[in-house]
């Protein structure tokens, strides 16, 4: 068997690790990066072919085999493409490859590591700095650091603006639409509705006109569709995941928004966030056939594209357990054993700390989903009289790691009703519940 560094040392004698590294038998399909030239900002970015297909081939490398020889390999092609590309757009868009991948296996402080080299890039695209700082809000987020994530996006927000007071450039306004749309997600969770709401367009009676609509796609669409579900406007979210879901066949995965892409907030979570976010709204509906159906699909999208063993199936199945568990309450029918099930498992894969630890003290990363499944298990065996010692044990724990700013533990395992407007969301991009 030959050894990866075997590998790379033939590839450089021939001059690239590119031309020894082959596809595997059954490749999934590379990420879209077609750049389109739809605005006169598009049509100002231009990247190497040649990079952009290593950089192409390293995903689906990675994507396909999900082991860690795998990810291993296509890192070295994207070091090999960034050590040979003088080009600081092309090395932009490897840094941010690289970031993705190193999400993907769990290693976050160098994926910041990776995105925070971009921002040193002083001659790179103003896209590629802006898919860098939109990456890194969504890490700082999924680790529960706030208000670094509110430092980067209100500096993405000042850079964008000194360019268009001095370049007047057209097109800079889609991305100034994107990136507020990502402040507007900072703020919603932490919790300022009011504040949040500053940075999304206005519904005047449950209207808004398609040109609003239009301005917003991928990650923005899906943090505007996610403030308008937490306020209580169903149908006008459920445009907007919808619009997310099929964003591809609309032609728009071609944009420049979707294609530098990094992290959490890559085209695959953004798909997989708007499947898991409708399927949450039907069952706050009462819809809970066509809930089970997006659930579904969004936990087959994430074995996918994470492997069935990645912390994010844990993220949608306790989604999924979660609408079991408000259908029994609404029906009034009783799904114990299958919750009891889902949410051991929900767990297990979310890698929750063991119940000595006190929750208050342990991490942040995912610690909302974590505290939501616990809590949930912990009301099924409470249930049960004996195991009732059991579940207060484990309720004591997830009540004291909950550290959600608007909702209580209770209110977040409630079944929605008409009257009430704690509506819990889970933005599985950034494991928080909004």
């Amino acid at each position: 068997m030959i050894r990866i560094g075997d590998k790379l040392c033939r590839a450089r004698r021939l001059g690239s690790a590119f031309a020894l590294l082959r596809p595997p038998a059954v490749a999934a399909p590379p990420p879209r990066r077609v750049f389109s030239d739809k605005t006169d900002l598009d049509r100002s970015f231009k990247v190497n072919p040649v990079a952009l297909e290593m950089t192409n081939y390293a995903l689906s490398l990675a994507r396909s085999k999900k082991s860690d020889d795998a990810y291993a390999q296509a890192q070295l092609v994207l070091e090999q493409c960034y050590s040979t590309n003088s080009d600081e757009n092309a090395r932009g868009m490897v840094l941010l490859a690289m970031s993705t991948l190193l999400y993907n296996s769990g290693n976050y402080e160098e994926a910041i590591e990776k995105l925070q080299k971009i921002q040193q890039l002083s001659s790179s695209s103003t896209i590629v700095r802006v898919a860098a700082s939109e990456a890194l809000v969504g890490l700082h987020l999924e680790l529960g650091q706030d208000d670094a994530s509110s430092v980067i996006v209100n500096v993405c927000l000042r850079l964008l603006e000194t360019i268009r007071l001095e370049l007047g450039s057209a097109g800079f306004e889609a991305l100034e639409d994107h990136s507020r749309a990502l402040k507007g997600l900072v703020e919603l969770v932490r919790g300022d509705t009011k504040s949040a709401a500053s940075f999304f367009p206005e519904v005047r009676d449950g209207d808004c006109s398609s040109n609003v609509l239009d301005q917003f796609i991928g990650n923005a669409a899906l943090s505007y569709g996610e403030f308008l579900h937490r306020m209580g406007d169903f149908e006008m979210a459920k445009q907007l995941y919808t619009r997310v879901i099929h964003e591809e066949s609309l032609g728009k995965s071609s944009s420049y928004l979707h294609q530098l892409s990094a992290c959490n907030m890559n085209f695959e979570d953004v798909i997989l966030g708007a499947t898991c976010a409708l399927g949450q709204l039907e069952a706050h509906l009462g819809n809970f056939d066509k809930a089970e159906k997006m659930l579904t699909e969004a936990l087959v999208k994430a074995e996918e594209t994470f492997g069935d063993r990645h912390p994010k199936v844990g993220v949608i199945l306790t989604c999924v357990v979660h609408m079991y568990r408000n259908k029994s309450t609404v029906e009034e029918s009783s799904s114990l054993l299958i919750q009891e099930g889902l949410y051991r498992r929900a767990i297990e894969l979310l890698k929750a700390p063991p119940l000595e630890t006190e929750g208050a003290e342990e991490k942040a990363c995912r610690r909302d989903i974590i505290a939501l499944a616990r809590g949930g298990y912990a009301e099924t065996l409470c249930l049960q009289q004996n195991r009732k010692a059991e579940g207060e044990r484990i309720k004591l724990w997830a009540e004291s790691a909950w550290k959600n700013p608007r909702l209580s533990l209770a209110e977040a395992l409630e079944p929605p009703s008409e009257s009430s407007s704690k509506v819990a969301v889970i933005d599985t991009r950034i494991c928080r519940v909004i």
